[in-house]
């Protein structure tokens, strides 16, 4: 049996045929994948893209965390606002006490409180004015002395004053709050001066000592 030769123009025929074909392989881009998977790409980018959106970027913070320029403003405390004008006199004396008491809350038993009272209202004077240094010569070692008192005595007044514990049931502060005129004439209120107190007992009576100022 033998075969007939095949026609020059069939083999052409092919030769164009195979040709076409591996340029239109030739033609696909590198790296192109079936639909199938570019979908799942396309999935998994749509799914990055979206957390990154939920992420804001290091150094650069979003429109709901980015810093207010508007200045920032201190609303006054009640303690601030209910302090009187300077000037106001003794009427607002209340006041300052009151200002006082809120701020630092009692805590000392009464008894004790009195007697810091007494003995820093007492101390107080004594170093404005120099009426009574002889009471307290390890304070003023100098009260014998002829001192000239940096204050009058005639308008110098205590606005306030509360005694609290200063770190230790044995430590105690009295803080004061005072009115004078000094040497100059001139009249100034709402000073503070803070006298500190050690407490020792003897014999079962406790007894309040006032510290020199260093």
């Amino acid at each position: 049996m033998t075969t007939a030769p095949r026609s020059p123009r069939l083999l052409l025929l092919s030769t164009v045929m195979l040709a076409v074909a591996g340029i239109a392989l030739l033609g696909v881009p590198h790296g192109q994948e079936s639909p199938a998977a570019v979908t799942a790409t396309d999935s998994r980018a749509a799914t990055d893209l979206s957390s990154a959106a939920a992420v804001p970027r290091v150094g650069k913070p979003t429109a709901d965390t980015a810093p207010s320029t508007t200045p920032a403003t201190s609303t006054p405390s009640v303690h601030e606002s209910a302090l009187p004008p300077h000037g106001e006199g003794v009427a607002g004396d209340r006041a300052v006490q009151q200002n006082l008491e809120a701020a630092w809350p009692a805590d000392l038993p009464a008894d004790d409180e009195g007697q810091l009272l007494t003995a820093g209202r007492a101390l107080l004077r004594a170093d404005a004015t120099g009426v009574g240094r002889a009471k307290w010569p390890t304070i003023f070692p100098d009260s014998g002395g002829a001192v000239a008192p940096a204050f009058a005595t005639d308008r110098f007044r205590v606005q306030a004053a509360i005694a609290r514990r200063d770190g230790g049931p044995n430590k105690a502060v009295v803080h004061l709050v005072w009115a004078g005129t000094d040497r100059g004439g001139t009249f100034t209120d709402l000073r503070i001066t803070d006298w500190f107190f050690t407490r020792t007992i003897k014999k079962g009576t406790a007894t309040w000592t006032p510290q020199p100022r260093t």
